[in-house]
């Protein structure tokens, strides 16, 4: 269900917490630049961000969960940036093992994703993740979940809307990282923490959004959110040499928090 761009630089990033590395990770200019070669999006995805948490020990994952969000946007930034937060819901509910969380996250995902126009394969994938999620056949439906997030970025491609795959994905990193955030805040271990210390990432990122069309730059939720991640930047970098502290941690998540409930109530029905 999440985009397989940007695995290699979570693979560092995870290789680097296993280890217990007293110097937080960061990702070298060199592995970005390859991504950027190799891939026009490598915003890691929300399973991506999620692995590193599995390793010390299983997070609340229902504790994540949020109210749903009303389905009736009409800009297609804003529905593309909220896909992607959703694309992240569905990845909780299936770590949390729940059904119905999953079904009714995933019929969602399909509105939304019909919303942008995609292909009829991914409404043919919301039948399959309902009948995996009732059976509880969670590695079936994960994969499942993979393949649908593949088809809309494939149908958004040959749509020539790369713009929007940018978006998806940035939402989906977005929302990973505010349940990364919550559930380090929550459960503080300053090495897991380390995970969050990306600020090359972050600005590489900022650098992707000044990438998209000049009229999609324009729209004031695309702008709100490449300004947030400025704030964002800064945050993440915290201080040299130091694993981040509990209350780093705290604002980070509140950042991003902050940039998600923009992104889900901003205009909504405008």
């Amino acid at each position: 269900m999440f985009f397989r761009c940007g695995i290699t630089s979570l693979a560092y990033i995870t290789l680097t917490f296993m280890a217990g590395a007293a110097e937080p990770s960061t990702i070298p200019a060199e592995q970005l630049a390859k991504a950027i070669r190799t891939d026009g999006v490598t915003i890691p995805s929300p399973g991506e961000l999620f692995a590193a948490l599995e390793k010390p020990g299983k997070p609340n994952w229902a504790g994540q969960y949020r109210a749903p969000m009303p389905m009736t946007y009409r800009n297609r930034a804003q529905i593309a940036l909220n896909l992607g937060g959703l694309i992240a819901d569905g990845f909780i509910a299936v770590q949390a093992q729940d059904s119905q969380q999953v079904k009714n996250i995933g019929a969602d995902i399909v509105k939304l994703a019909k919303a942008l126009g995609v292909s009829e394969h991914v409404l043919g994938r919301g039948n399959s993740i309902n009948e995996f999620a009732e059976h509880s056949e969670w590695s079936s439906l994960q994969e499942e979940l993979e393949a649908t997030q593949n088809e809309v970025k494939t149908s958004m491609q040959s749509h020539r809307d790369q713009d929007l795959v940018i978006l998806v994905s940035l939402g989906g990193w977005i929302r990973g990282t505010q349940v990364v955030s919550g559930a380090i805040a929550q459960n503080f271990d300053e090495h897991t923490a380390a995970v969050l210390r990306q600020p090359a990432l972050v600005n590489f990122i900022r650098t992707k959004i000044n990438d998209i069309s000049p009229e999609l730059q324009k729209d004031p939720l695309v702008k709100e959110v490449g300004d947030q991640l400025g704030n964002i930047e800064k945050l993440v970098a915290f201080t040299p040499g130091k694993l981040p502290t509990t209350e780093e941690v705290r604002k980070v998540n509140e950042a991003v928090g902050k940039v998600m409930e923009e992104i889900q109530s901003k205009g909504e029905t405008k």
